[in-house]
């Protein structure tokens, strides 16, 4: 597993990063095969609640699911528990689907990185202010539903493995699904 701590408005103490490296460190235990674990780790200045600390954690699996959780906390460490105490329970939510569904992810596609953030650069008003690149990966409408709610997004990209399009599958504000499926004209 690779883990790269990274720190915003925060310098990543080595008591710091050892805690964290030992409480992420344990996540290999509940869900095997982990690629990546991407750990953010920063300070959000607010006026009314006084600085509050934030920890991101992004875990890339090896077959491509993406685990994606965030907490707040007055304290960096209490922070570090709580997201790796919501990422568990993602962990036991993904597995329990698997089960569930009985059968296994398609093997012959492999993972690559998902997203990746690119610098911010200053821009004019109204421009595009920041871009994402991200390799998708063919899988079921199923398969794109689970990792949209495991990311928390309202949408997803992916390929239909079925039709080998590119679709877009979101959340309706009555809790069904939608599904974009461009055509070129």
């Amino acid at each position: 597993m690779d883990l790269d701590i990274h720190g915003r408005n925060v310098t990543i103490s080595p008591r710091t990063q050892s805690y964290v490296e030992r409480k992420v460190g344990r996540l290999d235990r509940f869900m095997p095969d982990i690629m990546e674990v991407r750990v953010d780790l920063g300070e959000e200045k607010s006026n009314r609640a006084g600085n509050r600390m934030i920890a991101q954690v992004t875990v890339r699996h090896k077959r491509g699911t993406i685990l994606r959780a965030e907490e707040r906390s007055n304290d960096l460490f209490a922070a570090v528990d709580a997201v790796v105490d919501k990422l568990y329970r993602q962990i036991e939510r993904y597995k329990g689907k698997r089960k569930r569904r009985g059968g296994d992810f398609q093997e012959e596609f492999a993972a690559y990185e998902t997203a990746i953030d690119l610098e911010e650069e200053d821009f004019d008003t109204g421009n595009v202010i920041r871009r994402k690149r991200f390799s998708i990966i063919p899988m079921s409408e199923e398969e794109a539903i689970e990792q949209m709610e495991l990311l928390g997004h309202d949408f997803f990209v992916f390929v239909n493995a079925d039709t080998g399009g590119v679709n877009v599958i979101y959340l309706r504000k009555d809790g069904n699904y939608g599904l974009l499926e461009p055509e070129l004209g």
